[in-house]
């Protein structure tokens, strides 16, 4: 196969295309339920045992994400293994103590939910794929430039798929929970071995899925208003530096973790 042949055959991929009449929100409607009603919860029904359909469902929707240079960098390890979560809901539950006691002032997640977590896939990606990005590779400033892009590139493909992984999730009905606490030096050092994972692969995400133990709720979103702009940046949704740490201070806790009704 020479440098030109397309990688799929057109005709054919050309009819997987279905897409609705323009402005038909059928599909939308549908797709904005399961957006709605994804939420994150942290305790899970233990009892519960996912089918390998349900993983291979929601891999499925994962691997159909978008990705620069349709890369397509990740891979995905299914855990089954009690033990292997357990040690690593342990790896998790040692962060959350470190930063209490560092006095970090950050609402930390109860990760003691890991080790219960029936649906458990860690998400994982080969940094080396910058390379498939546009970089220049002769270590000039321009290139670092360059290569800073193509890590933004990498993680935003990751986490494309990643989304799209829980929402087919949240589309079988469970609830979720993406795990992100994972980029730091030790992090990795204590996955890799675990699951046997080769030195250049990064764990980048966990994605925990599950009928949840208790009723979920789901937490503040921004209105529209808020967040939207018309042709350019409306500043009167800019945040001060004083605006950013009065919302840290006095209102992060209660977005992370409480409904609209409990934030101001």
């Amino acid at each position: 196969m020479d440098e030109t042949t397309p990688a799929v055959d057109i005709a054919a991929a050309q009819a997987e295309v279905d897409l609705p009449a323009l402005g038909d929100r059928t599909r939308y409607d549908a797709l904005m339920e399961v957006i709605r009603n994804r939420v994150t919860v942290r305790k899970f029904d233990s009892d519960h045992v996912v089918p390998d359909e349900h993983f291979d469902l929601i891999l499925e929707a994962a691997r159909h994400g978008p990705s620069g240079a349709n890369a397509q960098p990740w891979q995905f390890i299914v855990v089954r293994d009690a033990e292997k979560k357990a040690r690593m809901a342990e790896y998790f539950v040692a962060e959350q103590r470190f930063r209490a006691k560092a006095k970090m002032k950050f609402p930390t997640p109860d990760y003691r939910g890991l080790s219960t977590a029936p649906g458990f896939v860690v998400v994982c990606s080969d940094m080396r794929w910058v390379n498939a990005f546009p970089v220049f590779n002769d270590g000039s400033e321009k290139d670092k430039a360059y290569k800073e892009n193509a890590e933004r590139i990498l993680l935003q493909s990751v986490a494309a798929a990643t989304m799209s992984a829980n929402l087919a999730a949240a589309a079988l009905g469970y609830a979720v929970w993406w795990v992100t606490a994972i980029g730091q030096k030790d992090a990795q050092e204590a996955m890799r071995p675990l699951l046997g994972i080769p030195e250049e692969i990064s764990v980048l995400d966990i994605i925990l899925f599950d009928p949840p133990a208790a009723a979920p709720y789901k937490r503040w979103r921004r209105p529209l208003e808020e967040i939207r702009h018309w042709d350019t940046y409306n500043s009167e949704h800019f945040m001060s530096d004083a605006d950013l740490d009065d919302w840290i201070k006095t209102r992060r806790h209660r977005v992370m973790y409480k409904d609209a009704s409990n934030v101001d």
